[in-house]
């Protein structure tokens, strides 16, 4: 059920890319090959994220320099100055096949767009197909860091913040405190708080408290994968 539905939104979301596109982007969403891109897509965003609502693939984007380039899928919500960049690296396109000049334009590339205020995740295919929460986890992270906020999650309202936290905690076999979410997910501690606290109230962890009613730690309930994640 999840495959079809991702495949439903990844062919809307293609589609309607081609549709706005000319030249040679379009040439390149219909005839280039796209599955490591597909798969950072299919294995990284959507179960993290749930949606591909913002993901323009094949990004247009002018450098620092003025010169044009085309990145895998780009996130750009609403509001955003810039956004992300979401990279998928095969080993042998992208490191042990490429000449010298390949190489340095492609450090080049990504310095520059760092420089204009672009985020960059990459992830290679080995880690897309065999350890693929570790790429989602990274992911939500970065967005929580970054500063992307709610992704508008459907069913059961977990905001950008709860789903890094879960994401995090379901690593943990201890109970965990709020000092160590901040330091995971590089937040501060009302975000922290909050997501914790909203977290218990949707049942996923619960408080530990002092006998003077003060929390102490959240210990991590066993439904938090089997159900969300």
């Amino acid at each position: 059920m999840a495959d079809r539905l991702f495949e439903a939104a990844y062919q809307e979301m293609l589609a309607k890319a081609i549709r706005s596109s000319k030249g040679e982007r379009k040439r390149r969403l219909k005839d280039v090959d796209r599955y490591n891109e597909k798969l950072a897509l299919k294995n990284v965003w959507w179960p993290a994220v749930g949606n591909l609502n913002y993901i323009h693939p094949e990004y247009e984007v002018a450098d620092y320099n003025g010169v044009i380039r085309f990145v895998d899928n780009a996130y750009i919500p609403p509001g955003a100055y810039r956004g992300m960049f979401v990279e998928s690296d095969a080993f042998g396109t992208h490191l042990r096949d490429v000449n010298r000049y390949r190489f340095a334009d492609n450090l080049e590339r990504q310095n520059l767009l760092l420089i204009d205020g672009w985020h960059i995740l990459r992830f290679s295919r080995d880690d897309m197909l065999e350890k693929p929460k570790r790429c989602q986890q990274t992911l939500l992270v970065a967005m929580a860091a970054w500063g992307y906020g709610n992704l508008g999650a459907t069913s059961a309202e977990i905001s950008l913040h709860e789903r890094a936290i879960l994401h995090w905690c379901g690593k943990q076999r201890n109970t965990i405190k709020i000092r160590e979410v901040m330091s995971a997910l590089k937040i501060g501690h009302q975000a922290a708080f909050i997501g914790l606290q909203a977290l218990d109230a949707k049942g996923f962890v619960k408080s530990n408290r002092s006998p003077s009613g003060r929390i102490t730690s959240y210990a991590v309930l066993p439904r938090l994968y089997r159900n969300q994640m």
